[in-house]
């Protein structure tokens, strides 16, 4: 991806989370695929796909089961 498009890619997901601490940065000897972070922390992968004449950009995000709240915690009625 280049810089115009990491640009583009990267406005929309600030709009789009409402949050513009993300950032997108390259990969070192990779061009298909971008990395996704919020501050410092990598949160995922942003890949561009090229064809039949139509671009797109998936992103691809991992969530680790220990970084998620614990059952009871979200469970609670009020």
């Amino acid at each position: 991806m280049d810089r115009t498009e990491i640009l583009r890619v990267e406005k929309y997901l600030r709009s789009l989370f409402r949050l513009d601490t993300i950032k997108i940065e390259a990969r070192p000897n990779k061009t298909d695929s971008v990395e996704v972070m919020v501050g410092d922390e990598f949160i995922g992968v942003i890949f561009k796909d090229t064809e039949d004449g139509e671009t797109t950009y998936h992103f691809e995000m991992a969530i680790l089961e220990m970084d998620l709240p614990p059952a009871s915690a979200v469970l609670k009625k009020p």
